[in-house]
């Protein structure tokens, strides 16, 4: 099937309320697609089930599968279009500023009072959408970030989720086991690249919480130095972290469980910081920073992302997630400002339909 082909596709399941999701690994020249023949919410699915699974960031929601057994699988090469650019401007009312930056400040003082050593705290923003086009959501997504995991998912229960995420989960093939530490966040800009000392120790911590969930799971284990990862217009701190897995039933489900969600997206000790994010942040996340990706070869190889940099979609309405991590040395208004900009990426996406 060619890419024109599997976007027609698309566009008629779209019509049809039917399910469906497409998907492309970072730097992939391929996307791929799961078109479901019946409109069955497949709920709580396990991890030994060949499909695209989305995971939600807690408990109020459920595991949704979209198998590959009772769907039309395509693969297509992957066109890659020039797209407009812009700048979008988020105006923003003085009530969201006030709310999200004492939000941050109440996590300051959580942190310097308690356990907590990070607390991952987050918004959202509805956009109205004039003229959504499910054609050019998908042309737009999969050309403006070739190096980031793209999927656009869409069921009449969830609407569309869609997204462009730079952080791994876990990623297996057979015993072979690859995960990353993902922190810190600056605006990208050409010249040299300079790491305040905040953004180095949300790193270790992301990284030390990592290994600590791994141990008695992953054998062998190998780190990374750390580096600069690009993301759009964005540079995060990444290190890679890998191992081998021993045979065991379960070891994806295991995995899944030790590291999500991850300190990136939650924080550390992770049950004080999601207790706090679940009181404190007045709007439930859904799947927003849950999981998403393949599950092949009933379970032994997968490749899942956590759902970062994406928007929900339904009813005409666009809502994007954003969010940061805080420690000691975060500033309330810093915060706030790098939320604003991380809505870019997926703003970037949508511009034309706003």
């Amino acid at each position: 099937m060619d890419y024109k082909t599997l976007k027609r596709r698309v566009l008629w399941q779209y019509e049809k309320k039917l399910p469906f999701v497409i998907f492309s690994l970072p730097d992939s020249e391929v996307i791929k697609g799961y078109f479901q023949n019946s409109d069955k919410l497949h709920i709580g699915a396990g991890f030994n089930t060949n499909g695209f699974i989305l995971s939600p960031f807690d408990d109020s929601l459920k595991n949704i599968l979209i198998p590959q057994k009772g769907s039309d699988n395509y693969q297509a090469a992957i066109r890659i279009s020039e797209i407009e650019r812009k700048q979008v401007v988020v105006a923003a009312s003085e009530n969201e500023r006030v709310f999200y930056e004492q939000l941050v400040q109440k996590t300051i003082e959580t942190i310097q009072n308690g356990p907590a050593q990070k607390i991952v705290v987050s918004r959202k923003k509805d956009f109205t959408l004039n003229d959504f086009s499910i054609e050019s959501l998908v042309e737009r997504l999969f050309s403006a970030y070739p190096s980031a995991y793209r999927y656009v998912w869409y069921h009449r229960k969830t609407g569309i989720w869609c997204g462009a995420t730079p952080e791994t989960l876990v990623d297996i093939k057979k015993n072979n086991f690859k995960t990353m530490a993902l922190a810190g966040t600056q605006p990208y800009t050409d010249g040299q690249i300079v790491w305040r000392q905040k953004e180095l120790e949300e790193q270790y911590f992301v990284t030390e919480a990592i290994l600590k969930n791994l141990k008695g799971i992953v054998e062998e284990v190998q780190i990374s130095e750390t580096q600069s990862h690009r993301a759009g217009n964005l540079l995060h701190l990444r290190t890679n972290i890998s191992g081998k897995l021993p045979q065991m039933q379960g070891a994806l489900l295991k995995i899944a469980n030790a590291l999500h969600p991850t300190p990136a997206v939650c924080g550390t000790p992770r049950e004080v910081a999601k207790e706090f994010i679940l009181k404190n942040e007045g709007y439930p996340r859904e799947y927003y920073t849950g999981f998403v990706g393949s599950i092949d070869d009933d379970g032994t190889s997968a490749t899942l992302m956590v759902n970062l940099r994406c928007m929900k979609i339904e009813n005409g309405k666009a809502s994007i997630y954003v969010g940061g991590g805080i420690t000691t040395d975060s500033d309330p208004k810093e915060e706030w400002e790098e939320t604003q900009n991380k809505m870019q990426t997926m703003l970037q996406v949508l511009h034309p339909m706003l």
